[in-house]
């Protein structure tokens, strides 16, 4: 479990998720087929390509995002992915590429990637978005090199971030979730600050997932 734990933790971007259960007053399920059931929060659609659920957080200044995230099932067929945008400042209320104006913060998997900026196989991706229907690609990772350390059984498992983001200076921190001491992290510089937002779009591609805090 640790193997996997630490993978995700060593994106520093890919998965910085907010959602759960006791949800705030408004949410918006946006697109895909989401669902609670019991104490988990379930995109069901393995099919759909922009599921996208709209959680009304009001952000400024340092930002904590706390939550677990756990696979579910879609990937088998070599295509999957799933992230968050932060400092969204309005919602979208149905299938979108971007999310108004906001940072996507990006996990892929993709045997058969459309561009040569997307690594083939494991890769995270920080998007900026500039409207509903624009995002430009900031920077891209390949995660190749680790990727071997992920199994399927592995994923069988919840795995618990905390993240912080600050508005302010646009300093992302992913802490290490296999330190118990929470001392270690890893480091993002978001640009173009300071920024605030009203929303987080918890957002899916081609795979299901379920998230709690």
């Amino acid at each position: 479990m640790k193997r996997i734990m630490l993978v995700l933790a060593l994106l520093a971007m890919g998965t910085i998720l907010f959602a759960q259960v006791n949800l705030p007053a408004d949410y918006r399920f946006a697109s895909g087929s989401w669902a609670i059931s019991g104490q988990r929060l379930y995109q069901n659609d393995a099919r759909a390509g922009l599921a996208k659920m709209n959680i009304r957080v009001p952000q400024s200044g340092a930002m904590l995002y706390e939550f677990d995230a756990r696979y579910e099932s879609g990937g088998e067929d070599g295509h999957g992915g799933f992230g968050l945008h932060i400092f969204v400042d309005s919602a979208f209320n149905g299938p979108s590429w971007g999310a108004g104006t906001s940072y996507l913060l990006w996990l892929n998997y993709d045997e058969n990637p459309g561009t040569r900026q997307i690594p083939r196989g494991l890769s995270a991706q920080v998007y900026r978005s500039y409207s509903n229907s624009r995002m430009d690609l900031v920077q891209s990772y390949d995660l190749n090199y680790i990727a071997d350390m992920v199994t399927y059984d592995d994923l069988n498992y919840p795995v618990h971030f905390r993240i912080t983001a600050d508005g302010n200076t646009g300093e992302v921190r992913v802490y290490d979730p296999t330190v118990a001491s929470g001392t270690v992290y890893y480091e993002l510089a978001l640009k173009d600050m300071p920024k605030t937002g009203n929303w987080v779009a918890l957002r899916t591609n081609g795979v299901r997932l379920s998230f709690t805090n």
